[in-house]
């Protein structure tokens, strides 16, 4: 679906007649396929087939595929990047130099009348946690990379840290035209239906304080910061940080870069190809997203105003209306509770106000955290019920942990029984 932003009256009206959390006959249910945990399990054509068809039978019919980690290398046939040929133990190359690993997923998707969504890691280029990827082969990435801030205060690379990823600078022009040339790539060379924009962000609250966002920040406050970096952070002793007197104006114009790239990217690739969704997940914890610039909200919201970083400014950051689709990633163990802030309820409810109908609201659940207990409420059923009956859609994180969990069966009652649910609602009021 190509996203139009509309007029502030118009969403208004959107999101008071169309919200987000309209119910649907049938829902888009969503499996992810990250790239780590699946590398062995999807090494063979036979292997994809088969695991295909059981997400068919569970009654996911859209697939979310990993296909650029935080390596920096891609599953994929790009002119830009090379392939990525191992994970950290595992260095299959299955079908030959011929295998195209999206490739395969699309046509195999396709004739079961799934959609695909790629999911990319858009600015991490090598694993710390691995010493491993781009950042550790090319020195072109040099002086691209994030630098973190110390406990002593000195600067550091993210390099020769044990952090998931190693992040560009988001703030960076440079980095963010690169970025858009390679999810151009594949969105030109790939029938795909979806892009998800995955790590588009700040890595978290030390990176980046490069002169380069130093210089950015200065001329974008109009004024130098006398007292660098204690007036937006300084660490105390125990590990902790105080926030400085400009920390408020900080994090404000790192959401606005953030903000600002998922605009660029969502134009470009609806100028591409005007029906590819453009997809985003985040935590359903907003207000603790700061630190990484990720307001995923409507700007017509004033959620942030009750937090002591909020500012109008940062308010006006809000993604929402650049985006199709939000996934709301409530990656908690208690399902009911509507004044529980632990709980999916509360994430869902919360997810579907902050949007203002802005965009399509998809309820996002980490399995490991749900079994398949009858009496217990937290089970996978109760879990995929609550995202369904909140958001009229579903995503669950991993497939690898559905498979050995064994979800599936849960995961398909609790559709069939939403479908049958609604069906009747549908048919009362007619």
């Amino acid at each position: 679906m190509k996203k139009i932003v509309v007029a502030t009256l118009l969403s208004v009206f959107a999101a008071s007649v169309f919200p987000s959390s309209l119910r649907r006959e049938n829902p888009e249910v969503y499996v992810t396929i990250g790239a780590d945990p699946n590398f062995v399990r999807f090494s063979s054509l036979d292997s994809i087939r088969r695991y295909l068809d059981l997400c068919a039978e569970a009654g996911f019919n859209h697939v979310v595929l990993d296909v650029k980690p935080n390596y920096g290398k891609v599953l994929y046939r790009s002119e830009i990047l090379p392939y990525l040929d191992y994970i950290e133990g595992v260095t299959p190359e299955p079908l030959g130099r011929d295998w195209d690993y999206l490739q395969c997923f699309i046509d195999e998707c396709h004739s079961r009348g799934m959609r695909l969504s790629a999911s990319f890691s858009v600015l991490p280029v090598g694993s710390p946690y691995w010493q491993r990827g781009l950042c550790y082969q090319d020195t072109r990435y040099d002086s691209l990379l994030c630098r973190e801030l110390r406990p002593d205060g000195s600067l550091g690379d993210m390099r020769t840290t044990r952090k998931a990823a190693a992040f560009m600078n988001p703030a960076r022009k440079d980095v963010q035209d690169y970025a858009l040339g390679l999810i151009l790539e594949l969105v030109r060379k790939y029938d795909i239906d979806g892009f998800s924009l995955d790590y588009c962000r700040y890595p978290d609250a030390q990176s980046d304080f490069s002169d380069f966002s130093r210089k950015a920040f200065e001329k974008h406050i109009s004024h130098t910061v006398e007292n660098w970096p204690d007036d937006i952070l300084k660490f105390n002793s125990d590990g902790s940080y105080t926030e400085g007197s400009l920390a408020p104006q900080w994090w404000a114009w790192r959401a606005g870069v953030v903000s600002d790239f998922v605009r660029r990217a969502s134009e470009a690739i609806h100028a591409e190809k005007p029906d590819v969704d453009v997809e985003y997940w985040a935590a359903t914890w907003i207000h603790a997203l700061n630190v990484n610039g990720q307001n995923w909200a409507s700007p017509l919201s004033p959620w942030v105003m009750a937090y002591s970083y909020g500012t109008p400014e940062y308010q006006a950051t809000g993604f929402a209306p650049y985006i199709d689709v939000f996934a709301a990633g409530a990656y908690l163990e208690r399902v009911h509770g509507a004044d529980d802030n632990e709980s999916i309820e509360f994430a869902f409810n919360r997810a579907d106000s902050l949007l203002r109908g802005d965009c399509m609201l998809v309820g996002s659940l980490y399995a490991v955290n749900h079994d398949t207990v009858p009496d217990n409420p937290n089970n996978m059923y109760n879990a995929a019920t609550m995202s369904l009956e909140k958001t009229g859609n579903l995503r669950v994180f991993d497939i690898s942990q559905v498979n050995k969990m064994g979800l599936w069966r849960s995961i398909r009652q609790a559709i069939d029984d939403y479908k049958s649910r609604h069906r009747r609602d549908s048919i009362g009021d007619c």
